[in-house]
């Protein structure tokens, strides 16, 4: 039967953001470790891509970073498990925040490189898990970084692996 003929009820989620506009960090005007822990204190907006898929800051220190989500149904994939899409998403997030977490006014870094192991699957079930990112290595133009994602009972769900670019704020990743 069409996905348009069933008669379950439908699913709703509506999401709202602020401009990307406000949320961008300013690296020649805040460090990124200030940067981070505002949006966490909710005296910066979020990026839109938070809002989007429901992973929130809980924790900052210099190279770490710790991310939640409450894993749901919208974030299913077509075997009724959370897509790995999404896993990865907030991996990454949790990893470069780490190094951003380090990083002075005036410098600021993108993803190069993503490695991502995946022990088992999530569900929403399996209840909020959350990502620590840590920094592995910081030189000046690449820092190394890892991640896992657990659950609140401390059951690894992922392992990842890390390279971002640093570059001066303003300047083009190329």
């Amino acid at each position: 039967m069409p996905a348009d003929e069933s008669n379950e009820k439908k699913r709703v989620r509506t999401i709202t953001w602020q401009d990307p506009k406000i949320s961008t960090r300013p690296a020649a005007d805040i460090s990124g470790f200030d940067y981070l822990c505002a949006i966490r204190d909710g005296q910066i907006a979020p990026p839109p891509a938070a809002s989007l898929v429901g992973y929130r800051i809980i924790e900052i220190e210099e190279g770490l970073a710790v991310f939640e989500l409450e894993p749901a149904e919208y974030h299913y994939n077509p075997f009724s498990s959370v897509h790995g899409g999404m896993i990865t998403t907030l991996l990454d997030t949790a990893m470069t925040a780490a190094v951003i977490s380090t990083l002075s006014r005036g410098r600021t870094c993108s993803t190069l490189e993503l490695k991502v192991h995946f022990i088992r699957p999530v569900f929403d079930a399996t209840g909020v898990i959350q990502a620590h990112g840590k920094l592995i290595h910081l030189g000046r133009h690449i820092a190394i970084t890892e991640g896992t994602v657990r659950d609140s009972q401390g059951k690894k769900y992922a392992h990842a692996t890390g390279t971002c670019i640093i570059i001066k704020s303003g300047s083009p990743a190329t």
